[in-house]
């Protein structure tokens, strides 16, 4: 099954729709992983697509790849990445009172702005106090 280009153009649905299929099949290989020559096989899909999906994937960290030559023929085998899960709880009180949650400017703030959570007083002033209470 090739994506035609409206549907490509459609968004996110149809492709991640695809994304999820792919992922749930690498995933179902565990250790071994998938090649990615045969990933697109299961899917339905054409080389091109295939691709495109496994790029997706790798750049948002749930596969990865290792070069291999498969029935004679370089590809990748395609590996499912564990989440990582932070043990680190923040708790809301920790946060709840910081001051760019009701800043007029905070839309406009960000590092070489002209407001600037760098030299922004307000910040540094709950830093100071969050820092010795």
């Amino acid at each position: 099954m090739t994506l035609t280009r409206k549907e490509r153009s459609q968004g996110a649905t149809q492709i991640s729709i695809l994304e999820e299929k792919a992922l749930s099949l690498i995933k179902g290989r565990g250790d071994q992983g998938v090649p990615q020559s045969e990933l697109w096989k299961l899917l339905g899909i054409d080389s091109r697509d295939g691709s495109r999906i496994t790029l997706r994937l790798l750049k948002k960290g749930l596969i990865t790849r290792e070069p291999t030559t498969y029935n004679g023929k370089k590809t990748y085998i395609l590996y499912y990445v564990q989440p990582r899960v932070s043990k680190a709880l923040i708790k809301i009180d920790s946060i709840k009172d910081i001051p760019c949650f009701r800043c007029p400017y905070a839309d406009r703030c960000g590092p070489g702005n002209f407001y600037n959570p760098e030299t922004c007083v307000y910040l540094s002033q709950w830093l100071r106090e969050a820092k010795d209470p």
